[in-house]
């Protein structure tokens, strides 16, 4: 008992406090767009668009989309309960479920979010893992709602990384910041299940082509 009440505190405390901080903290950066275009070309198809992003960004980019309306898919385990607080705290709704817990009841919300004209933001390697390792749920989605995949990436001059899984990055305060938006990855309807790894594949290449390209900014391969 007294563990799920400190539980329960903590997510209703740190995340809250946590999402001011980073409000001003990334106030102070400056940040440099890349590829509007491919963003305004996703985004006036007159459908919702899947944003997909790896894991290793998903702090400075829940602070980057702040003003968008969307959706978050976050894990339904009890470390997912933090960032899920935190994306609330930052204008952003979500949708609980990974692999393991809750998967289809989460991809039949994001479904219908996307049919309803919200986009919708995915980690692209998972709530778990390997990083950089893109998984097959945007793929799906994409082809059973005709929405268009787009790809953010973004690096920093100067950053803090963790020692995660996914060696999660925050940009530091004062330092500059290169968001990269990269083109619209369209999946055809009704694709067969002999497909989806074609395409998971294809755009798992984007991805990674897109990370490099916003680290080589700063000559380096990799955050």
């Amino acid at each position: 008992m007294k563990n799920r009440f400190v539980h329960a505190l903590s997510v209703r405390v740190f995340p809250f406090l946590l999402a001011w901080l980073l409000r001003c903290w990334f106030a102070t950066c400056r940040v440099k767009v890349h590829g509007s275009l491919h963003r305004t070309a996703a985004v006036s198809r007159e459908k919702a668009v899947i944003a997909i992003f790896w894991h290793y960004s998903l702090v400075y980019v829940f602070y980057h989309l702040i003003k968008d309306s969307a959706a978050v898919l976050v894990s339904a385990s009890e470390d997912g309960d933090y960032i899920a607080r935190l994306a609330h705290h930052l204008n952003f709704t979500t949708i609980r479920g990974s692999r393991n817990r809750g998967g289809m009841r989460a991809l039949k919300e994001m479904i219908q979010c996307l049919k309803q004209g919200r986009h919708l933001g995915i980690v692209a390697d998972g709530s778990q893992g390997p990083p950089l390792v893109v998984q097959s749920g945007a793929i799906l989605l994409a082809s059973k709602t005709g929405s268009p995949i787009l790809p953010m990436a973004w690096s920093a001059s100067s950053y803090m990384r963790f020692k995660s899984w996914d060696r999660t990055a925050v940009p530091k305060p004062f330092s500059r910041i290169d968001f990269f938006y990269g083109e619209p990855f369209w999946v055809p309807p009704g694709l067969a299940a002999d497909s989806i790894e074609e395409y998971r594949l294809k755009l798992e290449e984007e991805m990674i082509h897109l990370y490099q390209k916003a680290w080589l900014q700063y000559n380096r391969d990799g955050h």
